[in-house]
């Protein structure tokens, strides 16, 4: 096979356009994925984040480029990320609101149909592992040919385990017109053990991928079929949308109209044309830190670590350390996560209960639960430090060549003490330069603004001062980012 799916035949080929999803906040894997900075932002197995794996599958496959759909407080972040690693002509989305998949899906085949109605998506999540790339390639061929030919094609993993976490396809009768490539019979809802155990002995059940492939306009005629009220109102959010700075953003008031439904409900389980290819390319949602026990390389006694990380006499573990060190002595089959801000320890066993931690934590108000210590922003990033009694002193990080937006607070006043790099700072009237070791400071109520003028990051302390020293005490007079 050619290492482009394009190569053959070029002139007569269709046109294949990635669209990665990446709407998923990933409790499950908590505390490293939080609503903030999920997990799709983080490089859990290679060098690269989920999400830059995901769209590098896209440049191995030698298809178009990608169509990203993702939330308004994620768009600096995956277009860096996708910056970072030569993908500069992405697409990316941002839907006002989370209504599942299938308004995201029916945002990108509207996008695409414009330009050509017959174009393939090949549609996928952020997040998701896959361990051979010339499985996948091979399997992504048929399911191009099927999807030419008017049919809707998922990707049905062969299981490896009875997983419970996974919703089934049942394959029926294969298609004459393409090898390797069957009917739908039905998809089944996450089974419990006892039938998990059932299905993967049966070699007509597969794990659903969740991966779909199809023509833009075959799934457009099967929403307006099935989700009229979709159709309607995500036809509507594309047609009046928005291009801001690099993103495109879909009109809120008819988006946010949209039945709150998924792709699988809404297409999948109801079409006549679904079909299934059947894949053994490795791949893996990610769903719990034991996935990523499985998918992880371990030592002699089956620990997998990440980090500043010291065993003894641990067995079959997954231990990671973001921050301090970690230390684990003769325990088996436990989780340990230590981040800056909190540890999890779980049972192997109890991995997906984590996400009913997550909720009690939301549910007690603990900002721990959604954001991490660090917070990403257009600019750069900062991070909390020390935070007492009417004050709080943070490092901020300001990439080369950016600026925070002009800005006064109502309650309180700062100082800014330059540690790394040159600052410009305008107070008032005023405009100021800053270097390393000297400092500034802002009265409340002065209109302010921090810029990195030079060719290095700039790094500097400030301590916040005043009776309420919330995210909220900002008003925003000019921003180049297009924030409230």
């Amino acid at each position: 096979m050619s290492s482009s799916l394009l190569a053959d035949n070029a002139s007569n080929a269709p046109s294949i356009i990635p669209v990665i999803l990446s709407g998923g906040s990933g409790s499950r894997l908590w505390p490293v994925s939080r609503r903030s900075f999920p997990k799709q932002f983080w490089p859990l197995l290679s060098d690269h984040t989920l999400l830059q794996d995901t769209a590098l599958r896209g440049v191995v496959a030698g298809v178009g480029s990608p169509i990203v759909v993702c939330n308004e407080a994620h768009r600096f972040i995956i277009a860096e990320q996708l910056r970072d690693v030569g993908i500069t002509d992405a697409r990316i989305v941002l839907e006002p609101s989370a209504r599942n998949s299938a308004p995201a899906i029916t945002a990108a085949a509207f996008l695409v149909a414009e330009q050509n109605p017959n174009a393939i998506l090949w549609i996928m999540a952020a997040d998701a592992a896959i361990q051979d790339q010339k499985l996948l390639q091979q399997a992504l061929a048929s399911a191009i040919q099927a999807a030419s030919e008017g049919y809707i094609a998922t990707f049905g993993i062969k299981p490896t385990k009875p997983e419970t976490g996974y919703g089934y396809i049942e394959r029926g009768a294969q298609l004459s017109s393409v090898p390797d490539v069957f009917h739908v019979s039905r998809f089944l809802e996450k089974p419990d053990a006892a039938r998990a155990a059932d299905l993967v002995k049966d070699e007509r059940f597969s794990w659903n991928s969740g991966m779909f492939v199809a023509q833009a306009s075959v799934l457009l005629r099967e929403i307006e079929t099935f989700e009229p009220d979709v159709f309607k109102f995500v036809k509507e959010a594309v047609r009046d949308r928005v291009s801001d700075y690099d993103f495109e953003r879909l009109a809120p008031a008819a988006f946010n109209s949209s039945p709150d439904i998924s792709i699988d409900y809404a297409v999948a389980e109801r079409t006549k044309f679904a079909t299934v290819v059947p894949s053994s390319f490795g791949w893996s949602d990610i769903g719990s830190w034991d996935a990523l026990w499985e998918l992880t390389p371990k030592d002699s006694e089956g620990n997998a670590t990440f980090g500043d990380v010291f065993l003894d006499g641990a067995k079959n573990c997954y231990v990671r350390s973001d921050g301090i060190v970690a230390t684990v002595t003769g325990v088996e089959d436990l989780i340990v996560v230590v981040t800056e801000d909190a540890v999890m320890v779980s049972h192997r066993d109890r991995a997906q209960d984590i996400k009913t931690m997550v909720s009690r934590l939301t549910a007690a108000g603990r900002p721990e639960a959604i954001n991490h210590n660090r917070m990403y922003r257009p600019w750069g990033f900062y991070e909390s430090l020390i935070q007492g009694d009417r004050f709080q002193v943070k490092r901020i990080h300001v990439d080369p060549g950016h600026k925070l937006s002009l800005q006064k607070h109502f309650h309180r006043a700062e100082h800014w003490v330059v540690v790394a790099g040159t600052a410009i700072v305008t107070r008032d009237a005023e405009e100021i330069m800053v270097r390393e070791n000297e400092s500034v400071y802002l009265p409340l109520g002065a209109v302010h603004r921090l810029e990195n003028p030079g060719k290095i990051p700039l790094t500097l302390i400030e301590v916040q001062s005043g009776p309420y020293l919330g995210e909220d005490d900002i008003v925003r007079i000019e921003d180049i980012y297009a924030r409230s």
